[in-house]
């Protein structure tokens, strides 16, 4: 299970014109603001990333209005291991449970996830809360990371491996997030 003491929230580029493309976007978008929101709760860390935003554009602003002192990580790579700011910033986290959600699927999702896990890792793939332009292609990614060894979850699932108990005192803001 997920460890509060080892969990890192990252979101990989949902961002401009391309995140209005994705299968299923209402869920994502819906899923990755219940995810930020129950890490912020818990005080956890959260990873932003943006694949070339001069080009693809920024960050949805729901997503980054959820989060303060907001400062995602630029990249090129479709892999956010490859980008060296991404790579030195979560080695600085000394955490080791990438709790992994964003687009595409199975492009940079996959590719992270699979840098990821080579490195050390244990990555947590929300699969309600990753896309694809195509629902075969979200399918497929979620499938090939499973077979690479990243745990298939959903975003209830998250809250509540972090959450453990209905007798801590953030379970009242939890039930709230998840309605």
């Amino acid at each position: 299970m997920i460890s509060r003491t080892a969990a890192v929230l990252v979101i990989v580029d949902i961002q401009g014109n391309l995140a209005q493309a994705m299968f299923d976007k209402e869920n994502l978008f819906s899923n990755t603001v219940k995810l930020i929101r129950g890490f912020k709760a818990l005080n956890l860390p959260v990873m932003v990333t943006e694949q070339i935003p001069q080009k693809l554009g920024q960050t949805l602003p729901q997503i980054a209005d959820e989060l303060e002192g907001f400062n995602p990580i630029a990249k090129e790579s479709f892999s956010c291991w490859n980008e060296n700011n991404f790579k030195e910033h979560l080695e600085a986290l000394s955490r080791r449970h990438v709790v992994l959600l964003g687009i595409e699927t199975h492009v940079c999702v996959y590719q992270t996830a699979l840098d990821l896990i080579s490195n050390g890792y244990n990555v947590h793939l929300v699969a309600d809360a990753v896309s694809s332009r195509t629902s075969e292609n979200r399918r497929i990614g979620i499938d090939a990371m499973k077979s690479a060894g990243a745990h298939v979850t959903s975003t209830e699932m998250v809250l509540f491996e972090l959450l453990r108990t209905a007798a801590d005192p953030k379970a009242k803001e939890f039930f709230k997030i998840v309605k």
